[in-house]
């Protein structure tokens, strides 16, 4: 015969069991990252400027131009040679010219660089890389020489951020330098059994420095300014090789390294002084960040294929679309994704729902 006093117990136990259990394995469905297309325009199809536009560059293919962020193109030129492009300045130029004109991004003139050489934007520093690939100049805003750097070895991989600029050089050395041309660092990584630097990052701060170096033990370094000379923080040899020149960039807030390692994206936590990997098909062309959940696109091309990936701190994929193309860029703006691919170039809005 049935105990009724255990009973009346097990049935009030059970019911607080289920009830406790719903409210403890209950979790918040979490947010999908979307893509939400707004525009796609041509770039052949240029529109007049208006006073207060926010130009945007791109590059695709042979051209140059700007276009503004409700999708209108206002500049596009054609270049048959070179061509270098920022957000503030772009130029032209052949392979032979004793001096280059570049523009402000509305097409008024903003100086002459009276020397030979390539000219190279980045942000709002101009440089120019002299004949012999081995030195290289910082100009004025207005094209005269600020500073300039010669060195014997071929300059193999280069990098400038608001905190300085660093140069990695085919002998396997890194020089970095303040924004007034003095060095900050210089060194070389060694480690390996072919000295060469093959890709270079440097810091917000300018204070620290990274590189993807060597071959036969080809492997990363960060390395950190210590008075008068470099600190290694970190490095790790890489499983697989490259022969190429890779990208290797600091975040903004000088906290994560990104780096292209052979088919996968490298990350550097530089705070913990830990690394991941993450698989990426093909060579890692840009790398943007956007002000939405710190989200970080990664562009990646794998012969006529691009992708795009959205990366979530630290190291999780959130996302990402491939699309066939000759030529490819990103850009962000706030929760605006630009996609660029041949003459096409789109608007896409980030958001999670």
């Amino acid at each position: 015969m049935r105990d009724k006093s255990k009973s009346r117990f097990l049935v009030p136990a059970a019911v607080l069991f289920c009830i406790l259990y719903l409210f403890l394995a209950l979790r918040p469905l979490g947010t999908e990252l979307h893509f939400s297309p707004d525009w796609t325009t041509d770039i052949a199809q240029v529109k007049e400027q208006k006073q207060n536009d926010e130009r945007i560059p791109f590059r695709l293919g042979q051209n140059i131009g700007y276009f503004t962020p409700d999708g209108r193109t206002v500049s596009s030129i054609t270049f048959p040679f070179k061509a270098s492009i920022s957000d503030d300045w772009y130029a032209v130029y052949g392979t032979d010219s004793s001096s280059s004109a570049f523009f402000h991004s509305d097409g008024t003139p903003a100086g002459i660089i009276n020397q030979y050489g390539f000219p190279f934007f980045y942000g709002n520093k101009i440089y120019i890389f002299l004949p012999g690939g081995s030195s290289f100049m910082q100009c004025k805003e207005t094209g005269e020489k600020l500073w300039q750097y010669e060195y014997y070895a071929p300059i193999t991989s280069f990098a400038s951020s608001a905190g300085g600029t660093v140069a990695g050089f085919a002998d396997g050395s890194i020089t970095s330098f303040a924004n007034d041309g003095s060095i900050t660092q210089q060194f070389a990584p060694g480690g390996s059994d072919y000295q060469v630097i093959l890709g270079t990052g440097i810091s917000k701060s300018g204070n620290l420095v990274a590189c993807v170096c060597g071959q036969h033990k080809q492997r990363f370094v960060l390395s950190e300014k210590d008075g008068n000379h470099s600190k290694i923080l970190f490095h790790e040899f890489l499983d697989k090789e490259q022969t190429k020149q890779v990208l290797v960039k600091f975040n903004n807030n000088d906290d994560t390294v990104y780096y292209d390692y052979n088919g996968s994206l490298g990350i550097v936590d530089v705070k913990k002084l830990k690394s991941c990997r993450i698989p990426l098909e093909g060579s890692i062309i840009q790398i943007e960040e956007s002000t939405v959940d710190s989200l970080v696109f990664i562009l990646s091309r794998n012969n006529g294929s691009y992708t795009v990936t959205a990366l979530e701190p630290f190291n999780h994929p959130a996302g990402s679309f491939s699309y066939s193309a000759q030529s490819s860029f990103i850009q962000v703006r706030g929760d605006a994704l630009f996609v660029g691919r041949d003459n096409k170039i789109s608007r896409l809005t980030i958001s999670r729902k």
